[in-house]
């Protein structure tokens, strides 16, 4: 994988050539092999990169790459490029490497934006066409690799990350204030936004074409249309197995083609099982896994990883991750993310990747297969309290809400746990106190979207009105609800996911996490050949007497026996809750002080102070709160 940056600036081309180098060195950690510039004064262009060599690792396949007066930096891996470059040797183009980066660069020669309909893979590159005097930016469909774009008084922008932006001194680093309350909201920033004014991140499936000081965005593809209207038993449940089975397969070995060291994350779940099932499935000798544990209870799946790879005959790597090891990758969280991202799941997903690159430089991974096929307890939650709270009045909610928001989350823990193992599957969950207090906080809801943002939003609309007195804006969130008025409840909220979530959240922390290891990161499963296959499957397929992922937990069954792999969703987390109270309180008082929140007059040190002292008293779970606002302060103090 790889870093670009560049720019267009005719009144300060000198600066801006000056300081690319500085710039581009941001970046080392997502190339560190190799490192070019193209520059255009003229034109007022400058273009640089950071090479991680995965293909053709020769001098051939330096970056930029230029042809005929069309220039690239590209970041990402077009798994089809071979039959592209055969068909356009056959239009009588000429190659000088083995690269995917030439044969973007020529299919774009070719047939212009709409190369990107012909790609397979995960990219965000820019183009510079000499010819037209245009600068090119796409980003894959489903926002797999991070693309970031500035535009204030005449001088353009793009990066891979907002440090490269940084790193010119004179970026103006105006806070964008709708971007607190959305992070506070959501744990991240929703794109388009960033944190910063003028500064935006490019959609997945978009591409830019900025010419004579203008930009124009468009959409060069859509999610799918659900067709899951149909009941299972009205088509070949078998047949769509297979289906399945083949195409998850092509996309999985798609994926294995790499001239340096490749493996796979193995977390004993469905997703990363399934995927470790196919690479070996194709694959002659044992495949490379990789998976760290915890020793702490509830936050450990390494030893089903174990299992799983002694079943699937891998050649497996596992590490155990000790507190103090995984505390001391906290200060490092505002430097590998550059905008405040507040999921602690980060900490161990760049633990992993630390451990991964040790042995190989690719890793395929499992991300994107609960977004597809439910996966999380959220839909059911969702879909259940939608269907059993529309016939009870709103104050009697309100009142049961307020009744069990009451009882100590210590005791109804305790009183939940014993019986666990014994409940119907959809109600045996990890992470429970946290689980509850979205429970609790749901019954009061009325429409779908306030149902199902109380499972995925951390402070409150209220809460934040009171906290930084402002409301939060409208994002993506809503607008799909909008989009997608009269689906099925479950495919609805998968599709919110996949437009937010997913890009925003998941693919943003392991993309940041894995490249601050120099970690190249495979997904099939979110190869959009699979995306748009999911999208077609019924209901049904997905969901199940109330679970999710019924036609992958089949598939998986072909190659893994099922006690390995029915147990509940634990998730990728470590216990951010314990360690607030311990090991990390004396940082949270000193980040999270009155003194220093009413010297920076941005939070209300009154409502602070509360939820700290509410958290410390293990009554109330406030972790997700308190660790967004540690997060902010923390982002605040490294890059403002």
């Amino acid at each position: 994988m790889c870093g670009i940056i560049g720019f267009i600036s005719k009144d300060n081309f000198n600066y801006f050539k000056r300081m690319l180098p500085q710039a581009v060195l941001s970046l080392h950690h997502r190339g560190p092999d190799d490192s070019g510039f193209f520059y255009d004064e003229k034109i007022g262009l400058g273009l640089a990169h950071r090479r991680l060599s995965i293909i053709d690792l020769s001098s051939a396949g330096r970056q930029p790459m230029t042809s005929d007066d069309v220039s690239i930096i590209y970041n990402g891996e077009i798994y089809n490029f071979k039959k592209i470059r055969k068909i356009l040797e056959e239009f009588g183009h000429k190659f000088k490497s083995n690269t995917d980066t030439e044969v973007v660069l020529k299919s774009y020669m070719q047939w212009g934006v709409d190369c990107l309909e012909k790609f397979i893979g995960m990219f965000a590159f820019a183009i510079w066409d000499g010819r037209k005097r245009r600068l090119f930016l796409a980003r894959d469909r489903i926002g797999i690799k991070p693309l970031y774009y500035h535009f204030s008084n005449g001088t353009f922008l793009f990066a891979s990350e907002l440090k490269a932006f940084m790193a010119f001194n004179i970026f103006n680093k105006d806070i964008d204030s709708d971007s607190i309350p959305l992070f506070l909201h959501y744990l991240y920033i929703p794109a388009p936004g960033t944190v910063f004014k003028n500064t935006f991140k490019l959609l997945p499936g978009h591409f830019l074409i900025y010419e004579n000081n203008t930009i124009k965005t468009n959409s060069y593809w859509q999610y799918p249309d659900v067709k899951g209207e149909l009941n299972s038993f009205e088509i070949n449940e078998e047949e769509k197995l297979q289906q399945l089975d083949d195409l998850l397969t092509q996309a999985v070995s798609n994926r294995m083609i790499s001239d340096v060291p490749l493996g796979a994350l193995l977390s004993g779940g469905i997703d990363s099982s399934i995927v470790v099932a196919l690479m070996q499935k194709v694959n002659s000798s044992p495949v490379r896994t990789f998976s760290i544990g915890f020793k702490e209870k509830g936050y450990n799946e390494a030893k089903w990883a174990a299992k799983v790879a002694r079943h699937l005959g891998t050649d497996h790597t596992e590490l155990y991750v000790t507190p103090k090891e995984a505390i001391e990758v906290i200060p490092m969280l505002p430097g590998i993310y550059d905008e405040p991202f507040a999921d602690s799941s980060a900490i161990p997903t760049f633990l992993v990747s630390k451990l991964t690159r040790s042995h190989v430089t690719v890793a395929l991974s499992g991300d994107g297969g609960d977004e597809q096929f439910a996966g999380y307890v959220r839909y059911w939650s969702t879909k259940s309290a939608v269907k059993g709270l529309r016939y009870i009045p709103v104050p009697v909610r309100k009142f049961i809400s307020d009744l069990l928001k009451a009882i100590p989350l210590n005791w109804i823990e305790s009183c939940y746990l014993p019986f666990r193992d014994i409940l119907p599957q959809p109600f045996r969950v990890a992470n429970f106190p946290d689980k509850w207090q979205k429970l609790t906080g749901m019954i009061s809801k009325t429409l779908i979207s306030e149902l199902y943002r109380m499972t995925i939003c951390y402070w409150s609309k209220e809460e934040l009105l009171s906290l930084i007195g402002k409301q939060v804006p409208e994002s993506q969130f809503e607008n799909t609800f909008k989009e997608t008025d009269g689906w099925q409840t479950i495919s609805r909220l998968m599709r919110v996911d996949q437009k937010t979530y997913l890009p925003d959240a998941m693919l943003t922390k392991v993309d940041r996490a894995s490249m601050a290891a120099s970690l190249e990161i495979r997904v099939p499963l979110l190869d959009h050949r699979v995306m748009e296959y999911a999208a077609s499957l019924p209901e049904n397929l997905k969901y199940r007497n109330g679970t999710g992922k019924y036609i992958l937990k089949k598939l998986l069954a072909k190659y893994v026996p099922g006690e390995l792999f029915e147990r509940p969703k634990m998730g990728f987390g470590v216990p951010i809750a314990h360690w607030l109270r311990n090991e990390l309180k004396d940082l949270l008082l000193d980040y999270l002080s009155s003194e220093r929140l009413k010297k920076e007059g941005l939070f209300d040190h009154v409502i602070v102070e509360k939820k700290i002292k509410e958290h410390m008293s293990g009554r109330i779970n406030r972790q997700y709160q308190l660790w967004a606002l540690l997060m902010w302060e923390m982002w605040r103090e490294q890059w403002l």
